[in-house]
């Protein structure tokens, strides 16, 4: 079974590129590490201080290998200092998700 972990951050508004920087970061460490990413979204109308990151995993057990092999990346390492140190992320919650695989990634119909 295939769950998605969505991350949901609390953000400082005024730090927005800080994100930005860290998101990208994540774009070489998490697939390295065992994750699919999905993406990191930063807030674009209406609220201005949550951001989102989503990636999946085979299941459970492979989200807690990914996590140990996050724990001695060292620039998995060096990105969580630098989220500490700047101090952008207030909060953050996971949530795991089951996909409804027939409801994922349709494309749009055709307009006129």
């Amino acid at each position: 079974m295939t769950v998605t972990c969505f991350i949901r951050y609390e953000l400082d508004p005024f730090q927005r590129e800080s994100f930005r920087t860290y998101a990208r970061n994540w774009v070489r460490i998490i697939p390295r590490c065992g994750g699919h990413l999905l993406g990191y979204f930063l807030p674009h109308e209406g609220t201005n201080d949550i951001g989102w990151g989503l990636i999946s995993f085979d299941g459970l057990a492979a989200y807690e290998a990914y996590r140990a092999r996050l724990q001695r990346d060292a620039e998995a390492r060096e990105n969580f200092a630098l989220a500490q140190r700047l101090r952008f992320i207030r909060r953050e919650e996971r949530t795991f998700n089951e996909l409804v695989a027939e409801t994922f990634h349709l494309p749009a119909a055709p307009q006129e």
